[in-house]
C-alpha cells in the first residue's frame, strides 16, 4: 500500500525532537522559509549542542533567538548570503556565525561535497497533488542539492504554497516526515521607489536592448527597475531571483521570452519573492520554469541566452572598476550572491553586457559610492575586497550618467567614473585619481 503524507505527518515539535546534538541543518531560503520548525528548534536548543544552520537569507523571527548570546554553542549560523541582516552581519564579525565566501552557482556544492552535507532539509511545500508530487514553490535553489544529501527531510505542507513548474515537483515518498501549516507565506514587500531609483532605472534602460535576455540582482535598486523597461519588446529572462515587479512586464507585454536562444517563452529562475498577489500570479503558470542554482547560476548556461544583460546593484566601485557590493571594510554585509555568476556569464555571452547600478552617494550624501582607493583613506568602512575584479568591468550606472569601462585603459576608466561621481566628490576623486597616477 502506497504511503501518503499523512501518514508521515507529525507535530513541529515532534518533528524538532528529530535534530541531534552535532547535526547540520539546511533551512529552505527566504520565502520558503517554515512557519513553525524554526521556532520549534530553537525551542529544543537548550537540550543540543554543536548544531550548524545553514540558510541563505532568513525572514522570520527565529534569527532574533539564534543571536541570543551563548546560542552558537547549541544552534550556529551558517550562511553564503546575509541579504545585510544585521543580526546576521554581527554575528559574523563576532565569529559567532560563519560565512562562505561563494557564489550562488557554488551552494549545492557545499552541500554534496561534504564540508556542509546535511544531516536534515527543513522546507516547504505545496499539498501533493493525485500522483503524491507536492511543489517547492518559491524556492527550488538549493533545495534540491540539500534533500538529495540530506538524511532526514522534513517540511511544511502548506496550502499557501503556490505550485510552480520546471524542476519545482518533489515526491512524498522523498520526504520522512511532514508538518502541517496553513500560515501564510512569507512575503516580501515591494521596494519603495523614489525619484533616484526613477532616474537610476532610467540609465539602465538605456542600455537594454529589445529581445536580450535579463537578470535582476537582489536589492531595492535592481529591483525597481523592471517597471521602467516596459517600453522594450520581446525580453527574457533568466536570473536567480523572479522578483515581484517583473509581473508588470508580463502584463504590459514587454516580457515574452520569446528570442530567448534556449527556454524560448519561458521566465528561469531559482526563487520568487513577492506577495500574495506575486504567489497567485506564479501558481500553475506555466511560463515560469523554476531551476535548482546548478542550472540557473552555471556562467556556461548563462552565456548560451541570447543578449545576456545582466542587472546587480552595489555599495561602491572604484576608479580602477573593481567592483564592491558584499563588505563593507573588513565586515561583511551580504555576500556575493550570483552577481559573480552572471557577470561571467554576460561576459562570455556574445553581445552580453553587465551592468553594475549603484546612487553616487551614501549616508545622506555625505559619502560618495564611487571612491579612489582603499590605499588611501583611513575610513574603516571604505573598500577593502573587490566582489568583482576590475577584470570583468563592463557598464557602471549612476543616476547622474553611465560609465562603460569595458574597453578603456585605466586612466579612461577612472575619468568615465569621475564623471558620474557626485559634483561634490568630483574634486576628491580627480586628486586622488592624480595619486595613484590615473589622470
Amino acid at each position: 500500500m502506497e504511503t501518503t503524507h499523512r501518514q508521515k505527518l507529525r507535530s513541529a515539535k515532534e518533528a524538532a525532537e528529530l535534530i541531534k546534538s552535532g547535526d547540520r541543518v539546511v533551512l529552505a531560503n527566504l520565502c520558503a522559509e517554515p512557519r513553525l520548525l524554526p521556532d520549534s528548534l530553537m525551542d529544543r536548543a537548550p537540550d543540543i549542542h554543536g548544531v550548524r544552520l545553514f540558510q541563505m537569507r532568513p525572514l522570520g523571527a527565529f534569527i532574533q533567538r539564534c543571536s541570543e548570546p551563548g546560542m552558537e554553542e547549541h544552534v550556529k549560523w551558517a550562511t553564503a548570503f546575509t541579504g545585510g541582516v544585521g543580526q546576521i552581519n554581527r554575528l559574523i564579525k563576532d565569529g559567532r556565525a560563519d560565512f562562505y565566501p561563494i557564489p550562488l552557482s557554488k551552494i549545492p556544492w557545499l552541500f554534496r561535497s561534504g564540508t556542509f552535507r546535511p544531516d536534515v532539509f527543513m522546507g516547504t511545500v505545496s499539498p501533493p497533488d493525485n500522483q503524491g508530487y507536492c511543489s517547492l514553490g518559491v524556492s527550488v535553489d538549493y533545495a534540491h542539492a540539500a534533500m538529495e544529501t540530506a538524511k532526514t527531510v522534513i517540511v511544511e505542507v502548506n496550502e499557501n504554497m503556490p505550485r510552480t513548474g520546471g524542476d519545482s515537483l518533489v515526491h512524498v515518498s522523498d520526504i520522512d516526515y511532514f508538518v502541517e501549516s496553513d500560515e501564510p507565506i512569507y512575503e516580501l514587500p515591494p521596494a519603495e521607489k523614489t525619484g533616484l531609483e526613477e532616474k537610476l532605472a532610467e540609465n539602465v534602460a538605456g542600455l537594454v536592448d529589445d529581445g536580450a535576455t535579463i537578470q535582476i540582482g537582489w536589492g531595492a535598486v535592481s529591483e525597481s527597475i523592471p517597471p521602467f523597461l516596459k517600453e522594450k519588446r520581446n525580453l527574457g529572462m533568466h536570473s536567480e531571483m523572479f522578483p515581484a515587479s517583473a509581473v508588470t512586464l508580463v502584463e504590459e507585454g514587454a516580457l515574452t521570452c520569446q528570442r530567448m536562444a534556449i527556454n524560448k517563452g519561458k521566465i528561469v529562475c531559482a526563487f520568487a519573492a513577492g506577495g500574495k498577489e506575486t504567489y497567485d500570479w506564479l501558481n500553475e503558470n506555466s511560463m515560469i520554469q523554476m531551476k535548482h542554482l546548478d542550472y540557473t547560476n552555471d556562467s556556461r548556461v548563462i552565456a548560451m541566452n541570447h543578449k545576456m544583460t545582466t542587472i546587480n546593484a552595489a555599495l561602491q566601485v572604484d576608479l580602477y572598476g573593481n567592483v564592491y557590493a558584499d563588505m563593507l571594510g573588513f565586515d561583511q554585509y551580504s555576500g556575493a550572491g550570483g552577481q559573480p555568476d552572471f557577470i561571467l556569464g554576460a561576459q562570455l555571452c556574445p553581445e552580453g553586457k553587465s551592468i553594475i547600478v549603484l546612487p553616487s552617494t551614501a549616508l545622506n550624501g555625505k559619502a560618495s559610492r564611487i571612491v579612489s582607493h582603499p590605499s588611501l583613506t583611513g575610513n574603516p568602512k571604505a573598500p577593502a575586497i573587490p566582489t568583482i575584479a576590475r577584470f570583468h568591468a563592463d557598464y557602471v550606472v549612476t543616476e547622474l550618467g553611465v560609465a562603460s569601462l569595458k574597453d578603456k585603459t585605466t586612466r579612461e576608466r577612472a575619468k568615465e567614473l569621475v564623471k558620474i561621481a557626485h559634483p561634490d566628490f568630483m574634486d576628491a576623486l580627480y586628486t586622488d585619481g592624480r595619486k595613484l597616477n590615473l589622470s
